[in-house]
């Protein structure tokens, strides 16, 4: 069965296999390798030239002036007048939802932010927060042995709402290895081969620090599970 390679974010159209930079620091071999990264194909990490550049805001609460304070913090570290998406990290059961949009909102509304998105939401949440802002992309925690947000990603498939896993690399199965055998290719592209065949609005974001292991992850992109394969991994 053959995948879709591409996907649309926002405005751009991407590679579906994009680059988790939580383990990047500023430092000027990061920067190379991060250049390097575009010139192999990525589209989904930064410099800003021709890719989408995602970051997040609501590490620590969902207080409307916390959100505020880290758009603008967000815009200065980056050196941008607008963020191509702005993620909500986490809702915070101790502010309505609504209340912590209102911010991200507003800042959409101003062109400081270009697309929305939100992070381990249910169906309900991300309903909620589309009532207040436009929706482009979910990021939950998914991956083979983590299968909690399953009628998220349908829903998001439905609704046209991009869905990027974190942490999308876990899950060792004996299976794996097998069929990664079969395919002369990494485990870990396997995996994210999976991935991307569970649903067409799958966008997962491995994170890595090695330009080998990040064309590896880009190979995901030429596997076609057989459906016995796929069922297995399932």
């Amino acid at each position: 069965m053959a995948i879709p390679r591409t996907i649309r974010l926002g405005d751009v159209e991407v590679p579906r296999i994009g680059l988790g930079t939580n383990r990047l620091a500023r430092t000027g071999e990061n920067d190379a390798f991060i250049r390097e990264a575009v010139g192999s194909g990525l589209r989904h990490a930064s410099p800003r030239d021709g890719v989408v550049v995602a970051t997040k805001g609501g590490w620590d609460s969902g207080r409307p002036e916390s959100i505020r304070e880290q758009i603008e913090e967000s815009l200065r570290r980056l050196r941008t007048d607008a963020i191509d998406l702005y993620y909500f990290h986490r809702p915070d059961p101790e502010t309505p939802l609504e209340e912590s949009l209102g911010p991200i909102k507003e800042a959409r509304d101003a062109g400081k932010i270009r697309h929305v998105g939100l992070s381990s939401v249910s169906i309900d949440q991300l309903e909620r927060g589309r009532q207040v802002v436009p929706v482009t992309a979910v990021q939950n925690h998914y991956n083979l042995e983590e299968r909690k947000w399953e009628d998220v990603i349908d829903h998001c498939e439905r609704e046209g709402i991009v869905f990027v896993p974190f942490f999308p690399l876990r899950g060792d199965r004996p299976e794996v290895t097998k069929i990664a055998a079969a395919h002369g290719r990494s485990a870990v592209a396997i995996k994210l081969a999976w991935l991307l065949r569970r649903s067409p609005a799958t966008l997962p974001i491995p994170g890595t620090l090695s330009i080998e292991h990040l064309r590896e992850n880009l190979d995901a992109l030429e596997i076609e599970l057989s459906d016995a394969e796929f069922g297995a991994l399932s």
